[in-house]
């Protein structure tokens, strides 16, 4: 099921209290480094506030606070990295709004984007952004990428045709990621749709009523496929690919010889990215070794979020939710060195990140004109899981597609309406 990471000792000496002190319970998926990276934010409302935390880790998250649901014991806050999961417990009336809990101040920390992002399809605003990515970028080492960035998805083939070419290998690519293997390539899929049919078709996928047969989606696994199951266009090929934890994948960027020019992967990548090493003992450095440019096409940017929700409404689980919107806040953990974390808040001082490459990551957050949430993020579990299966499937023998779609399909309906997630792109 996971490890599961009390922070008690962690936050032990900063969340003393004394007898009868007001206390907040808190679960959320990070452990580790993670975890100790968000106790500090728990630690600073400790310090504000007087409130004790008692913050349980698990990257086992979905699973644990559904038990404690089924159990009356759920959390007072739960942060999930899953759109889908927190939406799912809204619908069964688990979640409170927020729209009384926060003032205009703190929503307006916000974009109008993200805040229509935030009511997850309803008409209230149920979640807050503790940490955000960006989906739609290509990294790429500065010194190797030839020519201007790719403006169209027929300019980003071309540039993977020419490296072949050249004997290069264009693309870096893992898909593990246990137990969720294959959502690099999901990614890869949801950018491809957005950024080709739009944003409309894209919200009518996630949302379950535009069919995995229709020509959009069939037209983007197609795409994908001819990116990256040719010839020579990935390290080690697709089967090393299904092999390849997504985390080592883009280390290829930075050997000698290069392995691999290009990776599509979320603004999280360049925390591995900084942490390899090379012979000299030294790191990649943004900006002067590695950079990104923008999946080329419409301006729109898919985005993921780790987002909090409160289940029981108390007075300190207000302040929670309050203190997490704060600017004091959403600077913490982005201000950590090589934490690869960004806030969605448009009230954060670009000076907090250390590099102009995270500073780009964060403008895209808080002020691109539309962003999508990560489609299969949004979509229900039974429907996710078959399409991060699919994503295997179809890389270890592309010439399954149709049988794929069609099963992906018949999946598709066999989930009922009311379980689907209608969340329009924030703009």
């Amino acid at each position: 099921m996971g490890l599961v990471l009390a922070l008690a000792g962690l936050l032990a000496s900063a969340c003393t209290a004394g007898p009868g002190a007001d206390r907040v319970s808190v679960i959320a998926s990070w452990t580790g480094s993670e975890g100790e990276a968000f106790g500090k934010v728990l630690r600073a409302f400790k310090d504000e506030t007087g409130i004790q935390v008692d913050y349980q880790g698990t990257r086992a998250v979905d699973q644990v606070l559904a038990s404690d649901v089924r159990r009356g014991t759920a959390p007072d806050v739960a942060v999930l990295p899953n759109p889908g999961s927190l939406a799912a417990h809204i619908r069964q009336g688990q979640v409170r709004p927020l729209d009384d809990v926060l003032g205009e101040q703190a929503r307006g920390s916000f974009g109008r984007q993200w805040q229509n992002l935030l009511k997850l399809g309803t008409a209230n605003l149920y979640a807050v952004p503790v940490k955000a990515d960006v989906k739609s970028v290509i990294w790429y080492n500065r010194a190797s990428l030839p020519g201007p960035a790719p403006r169209s998805l027929a300019e980003l083939g071309a540039l993977s045709t020419s490296l072949i070419a050249a004997g290069a290998t264009p693309w870096c690519l893992g898909m593990g990621a246990p137990p969720t293997s294959g959502w690099p390539g999901t990614d890869w899929i949801e950018d491809i749709l957005l950024h080709t049919a739009g944003p409309e078709a894209y919200r009518q996928w996630s949302a379950g009523t535009l069919p995995w047969t229709s020509a959009p989606v069939r037209e983007a696994w197609k795409a994908w496929g001819n990116l990256v199951t040719v010839p020579g266009a990935v390290r080690g090929g697709t089967a090393a690919a299904l092999l390849t934890d997504f985390g080592d994948a883009g280390k290829g960027l930075f050997t000698t010889p290069q392995g691999c020019a290009l990776e599509h992967q979320l603004s999280f990548i360049m925390g591995p990215y900084q942490a390899v090493r090379r012979p000299d003992g030294g790191g990649p450095r943004p900006g002067a070794d590695f950079d990104f440019f923008r999946f080329p096409g419409a301006n729109v940017s898919e985005v993921s979020a780790d987002l909090a929700g409160m289940f029981h409404d108390t007075p300190a689980a207000r302040r929670l939710m309050v203190f997490l919107t704060s600017d004091k806040a959403q600077r913490i953990w982005p201000g950590i060195p090589g934490g690869s974390t960004f806030s969605a808040s448009r009230t954060v001082d670009p000076g907090v990140y250390g590099d102009a490459v995270s500073r780009k990551v964060a403008a895209t957050l808080t002020s691109d004109p539309q962003q999508c949430f990560d489609a299969s993020d949004l979509m229900p579990a039974t429907m996710t899981g078959a399409f991060y299966r699919a994503v295997l499937e179809y890389l270890n023998d592309p010439g399954q597609l149709e049988t794929l779609l069609s099963r992906l399909e018949n999946v598709r309906g066999g989930i009922p309406p009311g379980e689907w997630l209608d969340v329009p792109c924030g703009q």
